[in-house]
C-alpha cells in the first residue's frame, strides 16, 4: 500500500549518498515566498488558503479537469470563500496529482509537517483539514518558527524593482537570526511591452530622485535601486524573458527606443531590441557590482484569454515554448561573457536545448552556469533528464545547484528532499559506471545539494 509519505526511492547504494546530504541545510537562493510572512510572523490562515489557493501547481490541474477555479478560491474575497468546501473539493481530486510532482510535495507536506499517517481521500478529508487547522494555530507553525524547523540557511524572495522593501527592513531591524534576503526583479521597467511601463519608469524616478524622462538618467536610477537592493542582502537580479535575443545599441539608437517606447510606439520587433539591449546594461551592472542575473525564458505567459481577463496572471495558463539560447545570448555573452566578475544564470523550459545548447555553453562562457530544472521540470523524471544532458558537457561545477522557485513555503523541505533523491540516484549510477570514485560523489553530492548555489549566488561561506 502507498503511503502518503511517498518519496523517490533509492537502491542502497544511491541511500547510501543521500543519508550523508538528507540533514544537511537548505539554501534557497531563488522564489516566490512572501518576506511579510517572516516580518510579520503571524499565523498562517486556513489550510485552503495556506495549501490550494496560492499554489498554481494545484489549481490548473484541477482546472484541467473541470473544477472551477472559484470554487477552488481562486479570485474569491476571503470573506466569501468556505475554506472547508475548497478542502474538500481538493481532496475528492486528489488522485488526479498521482504521478506529478505535487504529488510526492504535498504527501512530504502531510506526513512531515503535519504527521499526517492516512492518504487523503474524500472520505478522511475533513479530519485532514481539522489536523491541518489546528496545527497552524500553534506557535511552531509560524513563518520563523518553520523557517528555523527546515533548517533554512537563507531564502531569498523575488521583489518587483518599485518595491518599498519594507518587509525586508523591518526583518533586519527585528533582531531575528532568519536570513531572507529579496532578489531585484525589474521587468515592469525594463520590458516596454510591460503594463504601464511609461508610469512604472515615471515611478522609479520618483523613487530614486532622478530623472527618468532622459535614458541616462533612467540608468542611474536602476544603478540606485540594485544599490537598495544589496543593502538589504540583495545578491542576484531576476528577468524573465518571453523572447529572448540581446544585442547591444548605441547610446544614441538606445536612447530613441527610450524615448519611444515612453509613448507607447515601439513595434513588438523594437520592443524585443530594446528589451534585449537593456539585459545588457543589467548584465554589466552586474559586473561592476556584482550581483548574479538570472534569466528566466521560454514561458509563453497568460495563453487561456478567458482566465486571464476574469482572473489574472499567474492562473495556471502559462506554457513553455521553444527558445534559441545561442542566438538569444549572443549579443549578452559577446559583452560580457569573458568577465569573471559576471555570473549569468539560465534557466530554461525547453528541455531541447539542454545538451545541444546550454551545457555546451556553460561548458565554454566563464560568465555562465546553468540553473536547475524549473517549474514544469522539477520532478523525479526531470532531475534526471537534465543532469544525464547537461553533465558531461557541462561538468558539475557549471551547474547552480538547486532552487525551489517556489511559493508553497510548506513545500521548500520536500522539494530540497526530491532533489538530493535524484542527485544520489545520478552519482550513485556514476559510480557504478566507473566514471567516478566513492569520494568524489561524496563531494559532489554536497556541492549539488549546497555548495554551488552558495558559490553562484555569492551567498557566502554557510
Amino acid at each position: 500500500m502507498v503511503t502518503p509519505d511517498v518519496a523517490l526511492s533509492l537502491p542502497p547504494s544511491a541511500m547510501a549518498i543521500y543519508e550523508q546530504i538528507r540533514d544537511l541545510p537548505i539554501v534557497s537562493p531563488h522564489g516566490h515566498c512572501a518576506p511579510e510572512w517572516f516580518a510579520e510572523d503571524k499565523p498562517f490562515g486556513d489550510p485552503a488558503e495556506l495549501l490550494i489557493i496560492p499554489d498554481h501547481y494545484v489549481f490548473r490541474m484541477l482546472y484541467s479537469q473541470g473544477v472551477a477555479l472559484r470554487d477552488l478560491g481562486v479570485g474569491v474575497p476571503k470573506q466569501d470563500r468556505d475554506p472547508r468546501a475548497i478542502f474538500q473539493r481538493f481532496a475528492d481530486h486528489f488522485h488526479l496529482f498521482l504521478g506529478t510532482p505535487s504529488h510526492l510535495w504535498l504527501a512530504h507536506t502531510f506526513a512531515h509537517q503535519f504527521g499526517i499517517a492516512e492518504r487523503l481521500t474524500s472520505a478522511n478529508a475533513m479530519a485532514i483539514y481539522d489536523t491541518i487547522d489546528a496545527a497552524l494555530q500553534r506557535h511552531a507553525f509560524r513563518p520563523r518558527a518553520l523557517f528555523e524547523a527546515f533548517n533554512i540557511a537563507v531564502l531569498a524572495t523575488t521583489d518587483g524593482a518599485l518595491d518599498d522593501l519594507a518587509h525586508h527592513a523591518a526583518i533586519a531591524d527585528s533582531g531575528w537570526s532568519g536570513r531572507v534576503i529579496p532578489t531585484f526583479r525589474p521587468d515592469n521597467v525594463l520590458d516596454p511591452m510591460a503594463v504601464e511601463f511609461a508610469r512604472n519608469v515615471a515611478r522609479l524616478g520618483a523613487i530614486t530622485d532622478e530623472d527618468t524622462a532622459g535614458f541616462s538618467g533612467y540608468l542611474s536610477a536602476l544603478r540606485k535601486r540594485r544599490a537598495a537592493f544589496q543593502v538589504l542582502g540583495a545578491t542576484a537580479t531576476d528577468h524573465a524573458v518571453l523572447d529572448l535575443a540581446t544585442e547591444w545599441l548605441s547610446p544614441q539608437d538606445a536612447a530613441a527606443l527610450f524615448a519611444k517606447a515612453l509613448q507607447g510606439a515601439l513595434t513588438s520587433g523594437e520592443a524585443v531590441t530594446f528589451y534585449g539591449h537593456m539585459l545588457i546594461e543589467m548584465a554589466q551592472m552586474s559586473v561592476d557590482d556584482g550581483m548574479v542575473m538570472q534569466i528566466h525564458a521560454g514561458s509563453q505567459r497568460s495563453t487561456n484569454a478567458a482566465v486571464y481577463e476574469t482572473f489574472g496572471v499567474d492562473k495556471g495558463a502559462d506554457i513553455p515554448k521553444r527558445t534559441d539560447w545561442v542566438g538569444g545570448l549572443n549579443g549578452l555573452l559577446n559583452r560580457v561573457g569573458n568577465s569573471a566578475e559576471c555570473t549569468v544564470i539560465a534557466f530554461t523550459l525547453d528541455e531541447t536545448t539542454y545538451a545541444r545548447e546550454l551545457a555546451p555553453m556553460a561548458g565554454h562562457w566563464p560568465a555562465l552556469r546553468l540553473g536547475p530544472p524549473w517549474w514544469f521540470h522539477d520532478s523525479a523524471n526531470g532531475i534526471a533528464r537534465y543532469l544525464d544532458q547537461v553533465v558531461e558537457t557541462a561538468g558539475y561545477y557549471n551547474l547552480a545547484g538547486f532552487n525551489d522557485d517556489t511559493r508553497a513555503f510548506l513545500s521548500i523541505p520536500a522539494r530540497h528532499d526530491l532533489w538530493r533523491r535524484g542527485v544520489s540516484l545520478h552519482l550513485a549510477q556514476q559510480s557504478a559506471r566507473g566514471l567516478m570514485h566513492a569520494d568524489d560523489t561524496a563531494v559532489l553530492a554536497r556541492q549539488l545539494s549546497v555548495d554551488l548555489a552558495v558559490d553562484a549566488y555569492k551567498l557566502g561561506g554557510m
